[in-house]
């Protein structure tokens, strides 16, 4: 009896270090991740989770099934103030963990058109709190540092190119008032 008692204590035990394990990994992720999407994939069968998946990986989208009462440790252990996701962590859920913030939504809602799936349960981008299906829309025309940083330097070199066009032109002018002058004596 005593035997039993004792692997089923080891057992527990190896349960507890197992949980902790993941709780640790999943807080690192959260960390290291500038955006994460939690969503429900349960009703998609194997071939459609795996097209999923496959999709998430070309896309550098990291997707992980995780138990809600282990994600919210997770968040809990995180240095990313995300309480307002407590309340979605019912039913199914897995994470995409992105660096790009409108990645996840856009894959989301193009694997959406066939499988209808996977539900948007919320979400943490660049340091905001999206929660439910409806904000999809939402994080789907959020730009990534690229495409902002993209659209601030083509700002910057719009007046630049309108100087040397301006200049250009203006030389082009002065060029053949010059030469009409010089032709006329």
């Amino acid at each position: 009896m005593s035997q039993s008692l004792s692997l089923k204590s080891k057992l527990i035990e190896m349960k507890r270090t197992e949980k902790s394990d993941i709780i640790v990994s999943l807080t690192e992720q959260i960390n290291l991740s500038t955006h994460f999407y939690l969503t429900d994939i349960a009703s998609l069968n194997a071939a459609r989770t795996s097209a999923l998946r496959r999709l998430c990986s070309k896309q550098d989208v990291k997707l992980v099934v995780v138990k809600n009462k282990l994600m919210r440790r997770a968040l809990e252990a995180s240095n990313k103030d995300a309480k307002e996701l407590y309340d979605v962590l019912k039913g199914n859920t897995s994470v995409m963990f992105c660096e790009n913030a409108n990645v996840p939504a856009k894959l989301i809602k193009d694997f959406k058109k066939k499988n209808k799936l996977p539900i948007l349960k919320g979400a943490y981008v660049q340091e905001s709190v999206y929660i439910g299906e409806d904000q999809l829309d939402v994080l789907v025309t959020i730009k990534s540092k690229k495409e902002l940083l993209g659209e601030v330097i083509g700002l910057l070199q719009s007046p630049i190119k309108n100087v040397l066009s301006g200049l250009q032109s203006g030389g082009n002018i002065l060029h053949g008032v010059l030469k009409t002058l010089s032709e006329k004596k």
